[in-house]
């Protein structure tokens, strides 16, 4: 669970987005005291996410809509399983739909992929996590779904993590003077390399953690070696499902993959409406 007050703008802004002045063909169509219940329905199997944020939204749409949860984010999930019911006034229940279908799907389909990729490196100490390749607004959200697919959270922003990529060092005059600058710092800092011999740079200079960029399973395994413990060590870029089990191999302790969050499609999940 996440707190209400980290995502409660953005369900504000996607009602205001989608319903604007008003839902003009519910108005039109069903009475003001027309009661329904609609269940959110699973059409494929995957990892369930974002139910208690659908409840937000239908809870900000119309608070005599009751909402009861049939499953919890991470659940693994299958075709045909309901997850989530909510009854009250059939207006209400349309309007909110889309808006809560939306969230629902794209969370369900970060977790799903995650879970996915998880599954791939069972039984190595590898652990994967995600990067800030998210959807601008949503990525509380995104890295929350990743949590519930079993994957784990790299920095959230700039403010967060001292990260030195390539272009900090080459700006820096090099990865000594790079960390020099960032000495005494009180966050986590984290210096990435791209050879074998900036590794030892980098360790030379008191690194302690260290992200291995576009690095084969050889060189990988060749970084953890050479590293012997000094360090913690993530390894990122060009890791699909076909080698990250080969990654995970190599020995590194971690696997930070932008497409976890940049590319993942979504869980078909629809809603089905009745009369109560």
């Amino acid at each position: 669970m996440i707190p209400l007050s980290s995502y409660e703008d953005i369900v504000q802004m996607a009602l205001a987005e989608d319903i604007g002045s008003g839902d003009i063909t519910s108005e039109a169509i069903i009475p003001a005291d027309k009661r329904a219940i609609a269940r959110m329905i699973v059409k494929k199997p995957g990892v369930i996410c974002g139910l208690h944020v659908a409840a937000t939204v239908f809870n900000a749409v119309d608070h005599g809509l009751i909402v009861e949860f049939m499953a919890k984010d991470g659940d693994a999930v299958k075709a045909g399983q309901g997850v989530l019911e909510v009854s009250g006034p059939a207006r209400s229940i349309l309007s909110a739909e889309r808006v809560a279908l939306n969230f629902v799907q794209r969370l369900s389909g970060v977790a799903s992929e995650t879970r996915k990729i998880v599954d791939l490196i069972a039984g190595t100490k590898a652990q994967i996590i995600d990067t800030r390749k998210t959807t601008p607004g949503l990525r509380v959200l995104e890295k929350y779904a990743v949590t519930c697919g079993g994957g784990g959270n790299h920095r959230m922003g700039l403010y967060d993590m001292v990260l030195i990529k390539d272009n900090h060092i080459a700006v820096a005059g090099g990865i000594g003077p790079a960390m020099e600058a960032v000495a005494g710092r009180s966050e986590k800092i984290e210096i990435e390399v791209d050879t074998i011999d900036q590794l030892r740079s980098a360790l030379n200079a008191g690194a302690q953690n260290i992200l291995l960029d576009n690095m084969s399973p050889t060189q990988l395994k060749e970084a953890v070696d050479l590293c012997n413990g000094r360090a913690a060590l993530e390894a990122s870029g060009g890791i699909t499902p076909a080698n990250v089990r080969a990654v995970a191999e190599s020995g590194v302790d971690l696997i930070s993959l932008g497409f976890l969050t940049h590319s993942s499609g979504s869980l078909d999940i629809g809603l089905d409406i009745f009369l109560s």
